[in-house]
């Protein structure tokens, strides 16, 4: 009987937390529920952390060569065609940087912000690759804690975002994103045409610059919000923890280029030997 009230009890309360939700998203694939992302997530970590490198012990890594640059240059033009449509749907056609709410009518503006918003989740799905690659190309030391944190937690919260509040100030760290993909992703398609373009990644080094910029930005947006008397933002709970989500990152990203650059673990060989003979002098 207990455990049958305590499930009788969840179902209402889900539904009354449903009832909130904006029903433009409701028939969006993927939106009906949490649970098919929580599985999908679930099933992505577990073959990163486990499953995959024990498939791939014994085995030679995949030659993903043209696949990857195919993938990569991919995501460039989707997320190009995200920041185009992030611009046009609010960011360049009205709104002010600053107390954005969420317009949840059917007009196409707000249509087209909300369906943006999915895309971006969707997004969020399609970039799981870079680590099922890392892992089909034995690159076991590319998957950090860090990586697969970032590439776990944004659809899982983004769901909720679509769900809830498709639109507003919000969704800056999505557009921000967006034309930072277009760089790394430029960077990781470049890369994977080979050495004739090493050449042209001599800009490695600002791809962590360029990510802990985008985690200031975000943050000092975002806290707009706390020093705001009259903002109506409908869903400030969202706020917080995009809040909370860009000093996280920044803290990780911060310690990640220390350990990378400062201490010279990822500094290419011939600078390493450099700065260890200049220890010696």
């Amino acid at each position: 009987m207990a455990i049958n009230e305590l499930t009788s009890r969840a179902v209402l309360l889900y539904d009354k937390w449903i009832k909130d939700a904006d029903p433009r998203t409701a028939d969006w694939p993927l939106m009906s529920s949490p649970l098919p992302q929580i599985l999908l997530i679930g099933a992505y970590i577990y073959f990163v952390t486990s499953l995959g490198p024990k498939l791939m012990e014994n085995r030679k890594p995949f030659d993903l060569k043209q696949i990857m640059i195919v993938y990569n240059f991919g995501i460039v033009a989707f997320s190009i065609y995200m920041c185009y449509e992030f611009l046009m749907a609010g960011w360049a056609t009205g709104y002010s940087f600053r107390c954005d709410i969420v317009d949840y009518t059917s007009s196409p503006k707000g249509l087209r912000m909300a369906w943006t918003c999915w895309l971006y989740y969707f997004s969020k799905f399609i970039e799981l690759l870079d680590t099922v690659f890392f892992v089909l190309r034995k690159k076991n030391s590319q998957i950090t804690f860090l990586h697969v944190y970032h590439h776990s937690i944004m659809p899982f919260t983004w769901w909720f975002g679509v769900k809830f509040a498709a639109g507003g100030l919000g969704t800056f760290h999505a557009l921000l994103n967006s034309i930072v993909h277009v760089i790394m992703y430029s960077y990781y398609g470049l890369s994977a045409m080979g050495p004739a373009y090493q050449k042209y990644l001599w800009w490695k080094k600002h791809m962590t610059t360029i990510q802990l910029a985008q985690f200031i930005l975000v943050t000092v947006h975002i806290s707009q919000f706390f020093f705001m008397k009259d903002c109506s933002y409908q869903y400030p709970v969202f706020l917080y923890i995009i809040c909370l989500y860009g000093c996280i990152f920044l803290l990780l990203f911060l310690n990640f280029w220390y350990h990378a650059y400062t201490k010279g673990q990822r500094l290419p060989k011939a600078v390493k030997n450099g700065l260890n003979k200049n220890k010696e002098q």
